[in-house]
């Protein structure tokens, strides 16, 4: 598995006054640094280790997030009062459903 592979942030911690770097397959595992690239560099050695100790106990390693085959269909629940609420708009606007809901989830 190559670790490089996973989907990684750095962002700044207004609570710890430092950098946290996060792996969004990992989402237990951060590290927090004063330089960006320290909380990187420490984030790749802590999942390098933790890759190799599960690889070591037979445990299923998480595959990268960007390696993924998409269908591109997913399935939402939502309330009837809402799901109204998008019917009536996308009829107002002259578009369909689908397409109403792929012009919200492309602007978020």
């Amino acid at each position: 598995m190559d670790i490089n592979k996973y989907t990684y942030q750095v962002s700044w911690s207004e609570e710890d006054q430092e950098f946290v770097a996060t792996v969004a397959e990992f989402p237990s595992l951060s590290w927090l640094a004063s330089d960006r690239q320290e909380a990187e560099n420490g984030l790749l050695e802590l999942v390098a280790e933790v890759v190799e100790d599960m690889t070591a106990s037979g445990e299923i390693i998480p595959e990268s997030l960007g390696g993924r085959m998409y269908s591109g269909k997913f399935n939402v629940r939502t309330s009837p009062s809402i799901h109204r609420k998008m019917v009536i708009e996308a009829a107002t606007e002259g578009i369909s459903l689908n397409t109403l809901i792929n012009q919200k989830l492309a602007s978020a």
